[in-house]
């Protein structure tokens, strides 16, 4: 008669268990992080070529600077392949991605394109080195200087400025009076 109370005493605290067993499973749900899925990427392959011939340049320097809503998602560099391809596939669809492209011979390229598909080809044409444009016209006498040459060109007849020597005298400067500080007299009209 004894055992049957322990069992069923047993088969009732297992019941009970069992129930709050399952009923914790279902609290797992809201424990931990939220996962959120990554967002969708594009395939990008940056094609770089020479303007001249149209021949690929290999070697080439591709920084793709991509952001999002307003907001710079990173910076990461590629280099081009012999045939003068990169490509890479972690760029998310709708961003915009700011492109510098360095290759040894040849002017900075720098753009901008937008990612709207998942696949994007961007061909970039790289232009030779040209002179530089000076912002300034004339350097001052009314001649026109070379392009590239930012300094005023120095005149042989210039006269250099006199450096002064430890033993000459300094010129003081006349301090400020407390007359001086008054507001100075309202212009006539």
């Amino acid at each position: 008669m004894l055992s049957h109370r322990f069992r069923v005493f047993f088969a009732s605290l297992s019941l009970v268990f069992f129930t709050l067993a399952m009923s914790s499973q279902d609290d797992t749900k809201n424990r931990g992080r939220k996962y959120k899925a990554p967002p969708e990427t594009s395939h990008i392959e940056v094609t770089v070529l020479r303007d001249a011939s149209g021949k690929p340049i290999p070697n080439a320097a591709v920084i793709l600077r991509p952001s999002k809503d307003g907001r710079e998602i990173g910076s990461m560099e590629l280099k081009t392949g012999p045939d003068g391809k990169a490509s890479i596939d972690i760029i998310p669809t709708g961003s915009v991605v700011g492109i510098q492209v360095i290759a040894t011979g040849f002017s900075t390229h720098g753009g901008q394109f937008d990612v709207a598909s998942t696949t994007r080809n961007v061909t970039v044409r790289m232009l030779r080195p040209k002179a530089q444009v000076s912002t300034y016209e004339t350097d001052g006498s009314g001649e026109n200087r070379a392009a590239g040459v930012q300094e005023p060109v120095k005149h042989p007849n210039a006269t250099a400025p006199k450096v002064l020597a430890p033993t000459d005298p300094v010129i003081q400067l006349p301090s400020k009076s407390a007359d001086d500080s008054a507001t100075p007299p309202a212009p006539k009209q």
